[in-house]
């Protein structure tokens, strides 16, 4: 604890993508769990993001442990606009990554492929310890999997 403040939790991170079904459909390929889904509007919304006019659909996702969760937000108004080049590199300044643990990385690249994700380098061996990958997903965002093979 902290100058007398601390944190509960994280209780999620939002991703703000173009073709919500779409994202959706590859994270519940992926393994997560739709936990939920609604139109987000009105003035608390406007307050709480620092835009006028808000009109949005989440989709929440959590994963099957039920401790991490994705929030996709579509916008519908205003329009959603581009922070930067369609698929930033991984050294780009913010969001770097969402990664998660698998039970076999190339049975779930090759489910993730039919759901347009890009692999950015290739599969590679962390000493004996891990398999681990990078894939463009969603709007451009990195998907990193991790494989425990020690």
């Amino acid at each position: 604890m902290l100058g007398g403040m601390a944190i509960q939790r994280m209780d999620n991170v939002a991703i703000v993508v173009g073709d919500l079904d779409a994202a959706v459909a590859f994270f519940a390929e992926l393994g997560m769990e739709l936990e939920g889904r609604g139109q987000v509007e009105g003035l608390f919304a406007d307050r709480t993001v620092g835009l006028d006019g808000v009109r949005s659909e989440i989709a929440m996702m959590r994963t099957p442990d039920g401790h991490s969760k994705l929030e996709l937000t579509t916008y519908h108004a205003p329009a959603a606009v581009s922070a930067g080049p369609a698929n930033p590199p991984p050294n780009t300044l913010g969001l770097h990554r969402v990664m998660f643990a698998v039970d076999d990385i190339h049975d779930t690249i090759a489910r993730l492929r039919a759901h347009g994700a890009e692999l950015l380098g290739e599969v590679a061996q962390y000493e004996n310890i891990f398999l681990l990958c990078y894939l463009r997903g969603p709007a451009g965002i990195i998907v990193a999997l991790a494989e425990q093979i020690s």
